[in-house]
């Protein structure tokens, strides 16, 4: 029995040894080969996804680049207009204190020239009023003077010397 245990055994060994050489020559064409592309594929997407992935991370920072030039340029240009509008704001509140001192400067003038009207009115309107008073004084004199007809004769002659002198 050992005998037979030894052929059974050393011919099983034969059998296993096909079956297992049969074996992997079918899973080497059939099996291995799939599994390799499968692997390698998948290694293939791998790579690039991590190259595009490296790719991305390269847009993004000059995209982060790009945006802080924007906004370095947004900011000088935002200073530009802010300076302009300061420089528009005085430039109209320096026209505005010119054109009011211009206009001040002209009712100023047109009151002095109104009350220099008046006060001339006013000295011609006193004059008139003392040329009055004068003549009415003077009306009053003559008349207390030339009452009396001695008084009359000698301001006649007084008169009548004056002119022949001159």
């Amino acid at each position: 029995m050992e005998k037979l245990i030894s052929d059974f055994s050393s011919g099983l060994f034969i059998w296993q040894t096909l079956v297992f050489v049969v074996l992997i020559f079918l899973l080497r064409k059939f099996a291995w080969k799939p599994i390799l592309n499968s692997v390698e594929s998948r290694e293939e997407g791998i790579k690039k996804a991590l190259e595009q992935a490296e790719e991305a991370k390269k847009e993004m920072a000059s995209l982060k680049s790009s945006n802080e030039a924007l906004l370095n340029q947004a900011r000088e240009e935002r200073d530009i207009m802010l300076k302009e509008a300061r420089d528009v704001k005085d430039k109209l509140i320096a026209d505005a204190k010119t054109t009011a001192n211009v206009e001040a400067e002209k009712i100023i003038a047109a009151a002095k020239e109104s009350i220099h009207h008046e006060k001339m009115a006013a000295i011609t309107e006193l004059k008139n009023e003392v040329a009055t008073l004068s003549i009415q004084i003077a009306e009053k004199i003559l008349k207390e003077e030339l009452a009396s007809a001695d008084k009359q004769k000698a301001i006649i002659d007084n008169v009548v010397n004056e002119i022949n002198l001159n």
